[in-house]
């Protein structure tokens, strides 16, 4: 059989780990704990910002219970376009997937960039210049030998990488837990949680979430998907939640819960790697940075993963030429959407090179602003999309899950939603006319989706696809 003709993914080849792998590899631990939660300390409540990862976990896990108890009736590498399409229609489902698409390639392209920054610094101390797009181009080619492969070559990669991120902030953590004098009953002012600053701390720990769309994205490969799907979300999200405020309370710790603020708008770039060098020593600093990498590498590999299999399920859509609906004869992969969205990621970065566009305060920044709007769109609709889903079908679930979880979540997103839109110019750091440009980019996205969905035929032998367990349950 020619890889033209294998035209569905591989059954049954992952279980909750490698899904759980992929999905806390895009959220890059180190990157964000390093990178978004100063920010949080210095612009939004200071000491208040570890038990911000929990609140915003528990809104996580409302939207979790209502998609997951969807994830049974729906098994789909295109993620939350096949909810949305079930539960609002097809061209709401075109809206989703147009703006999942643009946002989580934002996403890989300010990771690239982010990679060429640090590998750019990293050079300087080593003596020589290599220009952060030099310092790309061979981390692309690496992300789409490890994408063309089975899926549990890339998971088995992610657990490596996220095993060494995890290793150095719980050393961290307990080194600083270690020499720690304050009482702990004060080291987080119960004042300081929902005091000034809350807000914005909220829109900086949501981004920290992005990317476990991934637990549904790989549905159709999961061994035993109605269980591994909804165990592979919770552990996800409780993990992320869980550690992150362990981290951020650690270093809240460290420099006390009075001067935490000051700290990290001071010298933002090295809250963490001072307490590493003082605490572990300069080598443990050494061995951060170079994780750093290896986390950015993790993640564009996971998003990488999560678009090439959104753009096979568009392809078998309609919305998206054949051939990307292509899969490897051995190895079971989207390899060619994972080509094309590696080709698309090379034109990018060139032309970010050839424009002089900054990799951290411009292509990082803006495409990671941009790519936090739009996920926080399509996890609204997908909320709603829930909700009407169970309407519809009343006595397939829980009151709680199927009405309460999804409503509540959807608020809880627009609110964070709002509040991302209200303070751009902290979040992107910049106050440029561009910045405030980016929700247009996401109406654009979701206007084009919209009309995609109206006028393209849907081809009659996917439905199957979006929705299998539906026929099995209406029998």
């Amino acid at each position: 059989m020619s890889d033209i003709d294998r035209r569905q993914l591989r059954k049954e080849s992952v279980g909750t780990a490698h899904i759980v792998f992929f999905v806390v590899a895009a959220a890059a631990p180190l990157t964000a704990v390093l990178g978004a939660s100063p920010a949080a300390f210095a612009f939004g409540n200071g000491p208040g910002v570890p038990a911000v990862y929990i609140l915003v976990g528990l809104l996580y896990l409302l939207f979790s219970a209502g998609f997951t108890a969807m994830s049974r009736y729906v098994q789909s590498a295109s993620g939350f376009y096949a909810y949305v399409v079930s539960g609002l229609g097809r061209p709401a489902g075109a809206v989703v997937a147009a703006v999942a698409l643009t946002s989580y390639q934002a996403i890989a392209l300010g990771a690239y960039g982010l990679f060429g920054f640090f590998a750019s610094q990293s050079a300087a101390r080593a003596g020589f210049h290599l220009s952060w797009w030099l310092a790309v181009l061979p981390l692309l080619a690496f992300v789409q030998f490890c994408g063309q492969r089975a899926v549990t070559f890339g998971g088995n990669i992610l657990g490596v990488c996220m095993m060494g991120e995890i290793a150095i902030l719980v050393a961290l953590c307990c080194a600083i837990l270690a020499v720690n004098t304050t009482p702990l009953a004060v080291t987080v002012p119960p004042a300081s949680i929902f005091g000034r600053g809350l807000g914005i701390a909220i829109v900086f720990v949501v981004a920290s979430f992005i990317g476990f769309e991934a637990t549904v994205i790989f549905g159709e490969e999961a061994k035993e998907p109605a269980l591994t799907i909804p165990r592979a979300t919770y552990i996800a999200v409780i993990l992320i939640a869980i550690f992150y405020g362990l981290c951020t309370w650690s270093v809240s710790i460290y420099y006390g819960a009075a001067k935490i603020s000051a700290a990290a708008a001071r010298d933002p770039g090295n809250l963490y790697l001072r307490p590493i060098s003082a605490l572990l020593g300069p080598r443990a600093q050494v061995i951060t940075q170079a994780l750093l990498l290896t986390s950015l590498f993790a993640c564009v590999l996971s998003f990488h993963s999560t678009i090439a299999r959104y753009l096979f399920s568009m392809a078998a859509e309609g919305f998206a030429p054949l051939n990307l609906g292509r899969i490897h004869v051995v190895h079971g992969s989207p390899h060619v959407a994972g080509m094309v969205q590696t080709l698309a990621t090379l034109v990018m970065v060139a032309f970010a090179a050839l424009g002089g566009v900054d990799p951290f305060a411009g292509l990082f920044a803006w495409a990671g602003t941009f790519a936090s709007l739009g996920v926080l769109t399509i996890q609204i609709l997908t909320s709603f999309a829930v909700f009407q889903f169970f309407r519809c079908k009343p006595g397939t679930t829980s009151f709680l899950k199927g009405t309460v979880a999804p409503l509540a979540a959807a608020l809880g997103l627009t609110a964070c939603l709002a509040l991302a839109i209200v303070n751009l110019p902290l979040i992107a750091g910049s106050a440029s006319h561009f910045v405030f440009l980016l929700p247009a980019g996401i109406i654009l996205a979701a206007l084009a989706g919209w009309a995609a969905g109206l006028v393209l035929p849907h081809p009659a032998n996917t439905e199957k696809l979006l929705v299998p367990a539906i026929a099995e349950s209406e029998r």
